[in-house]
């Protein structure tokens, strides 16, 4: 008979409290007709940058729900920054706490939670005549720094 063993959470009972720092990028890629459209207020799904930061927020915290090995981590606190470069629009997601393991994966979630909304809230305007999304990409997507207290 052959058993196998899969380990779960990793334990990190014996790691210090220390404090820790993350923050991720990613960037999805419109059409500039759909950027003045978001700029101009008028998709019609709602404000786009507003929704998206609140999935991005959402994502941060649910992280341990949608990453199986995934500590919850007590966080202290987070910050979305949205940025314009040409018809690029950036999100960038920073994440802080004081804990025993790492956050990055925190600020990925984040990241990538709030570029899905934002491309699901414009997707109407990206399709071309076979509804397909020619220009619509979501891309770039990475850890920008990681600070753990020595």
């Amino acid at each position: 008979m052959t058993k196998t063993t899969i380990d779960g959470i990793v334990d990190i009972a014996a790691k210090p409290v220390v404090e820790r720092r993350a923050a991720a990028k990613g960037r999805v890629t419109l059409k500039a007709s759909t950027r003045e459209a978001i700029e101009a207020g008028a998709i019609t799904k709602g404000n786009v940058l507003e929704a998206s930061t609140v999935a991005a927020l959402q994502a941060v915290k649910e992280t341990p729900r949608i990453i199986p090995h995934c500590h919850p981590i007590p966080l202290e606190g987070t910050r979305v920054n949205w940025e314009w470069d040409g018809s690029d629009l950036w999100c960038t997601v920073e994440v802080n706490a004081h804990y025993k393991t790492g956050i990055e994966m925190e600020a990925l979630a984040g990241v990538c939670a709030g570029l899905l909304c934002a491309f699901d809230m414009v997707k109407s305007l990206e399709k071309d005549h076979a509804g397909q999304y020619p220009t619509a990409t979501i891309s770039d997507v990475h850890v920008v720094e990681k600070f753990k207290q020595a």
